[in-house]
């Protein structure tokens, strides 16, 4: 395993984490508690949760499988998109915050996170009052890193900005959708992160599993297309294609188009740790061959320009309440 600081920070995180969306709801609890297990012996330290996946369970799920292995691992978890359907069960108010912080270190079994990201930018809450909670977060010993997701680099900046005006704590990452399939972050975000040393932690690496090439002949039995119908709005022409380029390419080079894609993303220097989901254990093996993947200019000039379309449009994937 290779070990990266994320962004100008101290913290050190396996190159490749672990995703754990599917946990309890595509995985069930024993097989997510052997992807924890196999992640841990391979080398993965960094595990990535939020207080929303499963419904809950996927904390749940990690708080069980690492009782007598939390020192072992980077622990981040998320709150900020809605918990429910009530007025207080979303957004980064001190006192939705405060609650979901609570709930999640009673489910997760542990007495502090390493990293805690806001999901997405609350534009009904001031950012001063969801930064003064994250640093009273970190000084009670909950916390000990922050970071955000989804939020646009202007967003991200006068985060930043107001840290700095304080004398605060300020984010160290950002969570953001990342692919061959969507390089939008490449316009505004990456160079500003770049500017400022903030890591970036892709989600979404193989675009929900397109990247893979799985789709090129249609929707597998029991794939996320299948499972989650709202998981269609991904699928298009552009996508499609791009998925046959890759995987072509990948064959190429004698692996596989999912090893090729993860391979990519570690190769920007912006990248902290490339956040990669399993519903098996032998999938998360098969993506760990990335690490080992060295990409010439040559594999790397035709990747650029096969995936070029996609640093304009719309994100693949963005976040917001």
């Amino acid at each position: 395993m290779h070990y990266r600081n994320l962004g100008k920070s101290g913290l050190k995180l396996s190159a490749i984490g672990l995703g754990t969306n599917a946990f309890g709801k595509r995985a069930d609890r024993q097989t997510s508690i052997s992807i924890i297990e196999q992640a841990i012996e391979r080398g993965i330290t960094f595990i990535d949760t939020a207080n929303i996946y499963a419904g809950t369970q996927s904390e749940t799920i990690i708080g069980e499988a690492l009782k007598g292995k939390r020192e072992q691992v980077v622990l981040t978890t998320k709150a900020g998109l809605p918990a429910g359907s009530g007025v207080y069960d979303r957004g980064s108010s001190a006192r939705h915050l405060m609650t979901q912080l609570e709930a999640s270190l009673r489910r997760l079994q542990t007495d502090h996170v390493d990293l805690y990201q806001i999901h997405t930018f609350d534009p009904h809450t001031p950012l001063e009052e969801t930064l003064r909670c994250l640093e009273h977060m970190i000084s009670s010993g909950k916390v000990r890193y922050i970071g955000c997701s989804n939020y646009y680099a202007w967003e991200l900046m006068k985060a930043l900005g107001i840290s700095r005006q304080l004398g605060i704590s300020a984010y160290i990452s950002h969570q953001t959708s990342y692919s061959l399939a969507d390089r939008t972050p490449e316009r505004e975000l990456i160079p500003l992160c770049l500017d400022q040393g903030i890591g970036i932690i892709p989600y979404f690496p193989l675009a929900g599993g397109i990247l893979t090439g799985k789709y090129v002949q249609g929707i597998p039995q029991g794939s996320r297309a299948e499972t989650d119908p709202g998981f269609n709005r991904f699928f298009s022409e552009h996508t499609l294609v791009l998925s046959k380029q890759v995987a072509q390419l990948a064959q190429e080079l004698g692996t596989s188009p999912n090893v090729l894609s993860i391979a990519w993303l570690l190769h920007q220097p912006v990248v902290g740790s490339v956040i990669v989901g399993a519903t098996k254990p032998e999938q998360l093996l098969d993506n760990l061959q990335a690490l080992e993947l060295e990409l010439d200019a040559s594999v790397l000039q035709r990747l650029d320009e096969i995936s070029a379309p996609f640093k304009h449009g719309e994100p693949f994937a963005f976040y917001r309440i």
